[in-house]
């Protein structure tokens, strides 16, 4: 697969890497809209082929109180319409099986989350809705493993297969990135991204709300390019301390620009 032949990217002949990036969960019409078109302009003008990324319902969470969306599908409908007013490709998790075709509907990229990506049914269902499905790895299995995960979306007869790593479990409180795995995962011939923001996760704190390292987003972006990832996935808010899911570890949204300007820079050096 080639990100080219994900529908509706534009810059899609561009050298560069390419982004997923938007809020963590769809919180309302507004903020997607105004996250969706600052994004926009700046891989417009960097010619960073785009993708948006939202959660339109949020299933893993520590505790049972924990925000989870606004309502499938009002959600999926802000989705489509962020698609629709900027002309980009979205993506969104799903997780269960029944989820696969309603969420297909709306979206062009399936995402698998990390915790599920041994879920066979759940990966065969993806794959049969013909759309792209991206597959986040398991914090706890090896860069090795995913290529299984490959096979079974494959088998499908779908040939659409993004794998995104987001760090590895380190105890049970952190997470550490071993960028060994992207040169590992390039070789089952998929295009490999590095999730920048839930790899600084620190997961299962005592309070049940998990922690961050926000301000080592750039490191790890940083050197995902410079070992060759083909993208990059972060989470980004215009105000992260009061987002609704994961403002731990978003990056604030005033900082994406400058950020996407080096990564751009580093890209170049290396090609």
């Amino acid at each position: 697969m080639t990100i080219q032949s994900i529908a509706g990217i534009k810059h899609a002949d561009s050298s560069n890497f390419f982004l997923m990036a938007g809020p963590c969960a769809i919180e309302g019409e507004a903020m997607a809209l105004d996250i969706a078109e600052k994004i926009v302009t700046i891989t417009d003008k960097l010619k960073i082929p785009y993708i948006f990324k939202g959660s339109y319902r949020k299933a893993n969470r520590s505790k049972l109180d924990s925000f989870t969306g606004i309502g499938d599908e009002k959600a999926l409908k802000i989705l489509r319409k962020v698609s629709e007013t900027f002309d980009v490709p979205t993506v969104t998790d799903i997780h269960e099986s029944h989820e696969a075709a309603m969420a297909a509907e709306y979206v062009d990229v399936l995402q698998i989350p990390a915790f599920l990506c041994r879920q066979t049914e759940l990966l065969v269902a993806a794959g049969k809705t013909g759309k792209t499905i991206n597959i986040k790895k398991g914090q706890f299995l090896s860069a090795h493993s995913m290529g299984f995960a490959v096979d079974k979306v494959i088998e499908t007869g779908n040939t659409q297969v993004i794998l995104t790593d987001r760090g590895n479990s380190f105890g049970y409180q952190d997470l550490i990135v071993d960028f060994r795995g992207i040169p590992v995962m390039r070789s089952f011939d998929v295009p490999v991204v590095m999730d920048c923001t839930h790899s600084l996760q620190q997961p299962n704190q005592v309070s049940g709300v998990t922690g961050g390292k926000p301000e080592l987003i750039a490191t790890i972006a940083k050197a995902a390019i410079a070992v060759g990832a083909d993208g990059l996935f972060i989470e980004t808010h215009p105000d992260p301390a009061n987002a609704k899911s994961d403002g731990a570890n978003m990056l604030h949204l005033d900082r994406l620009e400058e950020l996407l300007i080096k990564l751009t820079r580093i890209r170049e050096a290396i090609i």
